[in-house]
């Protein structure tokens, strides 16, 4: 008899956990598997876990605690854990939550469905992982090479995994323990999956990685990144290609003329630059500087005068002082970034920064990532009245409810991190459609707008 079950999958965590995620997806599908959101429903309970930072390891703990109480409640039979959670607490979890029937490690996702399998026919507790540094080749791929994936972002945009792993070796950070080394897919697999995305309907690429910028220096002995998007840029039915996670060091003249040149790729980049301060940035293991920063901030604004920048920082990094605080707040009220984030350091075990002298209390952490938004804040509305009476071509997100309006984005968002464009509208739209717009009005990180006709000029 056919192996089927009906399954509950949650994927928590970052894009590239949910790239992971879609993927195992494709392979459960395959196999004859279906899928459900009713908890009450499901036979089977997959939870695809980050531990990034004390937040997301909180998050991932109490859904396996709920889901555990789900094998009582209702009419799951099997439980399996994979991700980072995983692969670093695989132990912990399943003394501690015995409900647990299967865990898999962040390189062995291929096997999940063996995994799935195992667990509900043999009994007992499952485990499967592989080597961290293993050559990278896409789970989900069929027999002619494509890539099987349900894309879950409603199918107008997806993000393209490009690597794994990170040989930065930050301070603060676990995840080159729980990924391994810095691994590229090869091109021609990227260019494969994008092609099937976009004969599926996808219009918007987001390139994602623990660091895109150094795609393709283990496979082809140089940054490949410039190369990639070309090939990407030429695949018909792509509209927008967006590019993340770009370590400010590694930007090269090529990557900004190929961000210049090709019409598809968004003037937008993502560059997490975690602080200011030379001082702090040593004792987080960043391999750059301030000065250099601002060079490549500098470079960038002169070559695309238009482009939207993101960058996160981090507060309160053990032994963080006042005046390495104030030095950060002075960079970001002079870089004026169009997006930034904040985040309140998270001691994380077994990275080096946790064993730091001179930890900045969690108040003062706080405080001190309040007072950078709220400085944000400031330029973000600056920068919002500054968009009004532009054009601009949107991505239609959805539909306003009970209103005649749609939710879209510009180039200069990405999804879930960044605003939103309010279209006033009583045309009808569909979610990926592109719009030409006229900006009205402004808040802090939202644009309202109305639809441009030429002819009404």
């Amino acid at each position: 008899m056919a192996f089927r079950m009906k399954i509950l999958f949650i994927s928590l965590g970052c894009d590239k956990n949910l790239v992971d995620s879609e993927k195992m997806l494709g392979l459960l599908r395959r196999e004859g598997h279906s899928f459900t959101d009713d908890e009450q429903e499901a036979e089977a309970v997959i939870i695809n876990t980050c531990c990034f930072i004390g937040d997301a390891k909180e998050e991932s703990v109490n859904t396996i605690l709920e889901m555990a109480q789900l094998k009582e409640d209702g009419c799951c039979r099997v439980l399996i854990v994979t991700g980072c959670m995983a692969q670093r607490y695989q132990q912990e979890i399943f003394e501690e939550i015995p409900e647990v029937d299967g865990i898999v490690g962040t390189s062995a996702y291929e096997e999940i469905g063996a995994v799935l399998r195992k667990a509900m026919e043999d009994g007992g507790q499952v485990s499967c992982f592989q080597d961290l540094n293993k050559p990278l080749c896409s789970p989900g791929q069929d027999k002619r090479g494509q890539a099987g994936r349900v894309v879950t972002t409603g199918g107008h945009y997806a993000f393209l995994k490009i690597a794994e792993g990170c040989d930065k070796h930050c301070t603060y950070c676990i995840i080159p323990s729980l990924r391994g080394s810095y691994r590229s897919v090869p091109m021609g697999q990227l260019v494969e999956e994008a092609r099937k995305l976009a004969g599926e309907g996808v219009r918007e690429l987001i390139l994602v990685a623990q660091e895109t910028t150094l795609y393709g220096v283990d496979l082809y002995g140089k940054k490949a990144l410039p190369d990639l998007l070309r090939q990407l840029a030429a695949i018909s039915g792509i509209h927008w290609i967006r590019l993340q996670y770009c370590y400010p060091e590694e930007v090269t003249d090529e990557l900004i003329a190929a961000i210049k040149e090709e019409e598809k790729v968004c003037h937008y980049l993502d560059i997490p630059i975690q602080h200011a301060s030379d001082r702090i940035l040593r004792q987080m293991g960043r391999r750059t500087n301030q000065a250099s920063i601002r060079h490549t901030v500098e470079k960038l604004r002169r070559e695309i005068p238009d482009i939207a920048l993101r960058t996160t920082m981090i507060s309160g990094f053990p032994g963080e002082t006042q005046k390495d605080h104030e030095e950060l707040l002075d960079f970001v009220e002079e870089m004026e970034f169009e997006r930034l984030g904040v985040f309140a350091y998270s001691s994380e075990e077994d990275t080096p920064a946790a064993s730091f002298p001179d930890p900045v209390p969690e108040d003062a952490k706080e405080a001190r990532r309040d007072e950078v938004m709220a400085l944000q804040q400031e330029i973000a509305f600056e920068k919002s009245q500054s968009m009004v009476g532009r054009v601009l071509d949107v991505m239609i997100e959805g539909k306003v409810a009970d209103e005649p309006a749609y939710v879209a984005r510009t180039y200069m968002d990405a999804p879930d991190v960044d605003g939103y464009l309010f279209v006033n509208s009583e045309e009808t739209f569909l979610s990926g459609d592109f719009v030409r717009v006229k900006v009205t009005g402004a808040t802090e990180y939202d644009l309202m707008g109305e639809v441009y006709h030429e002819s009404a000029e």
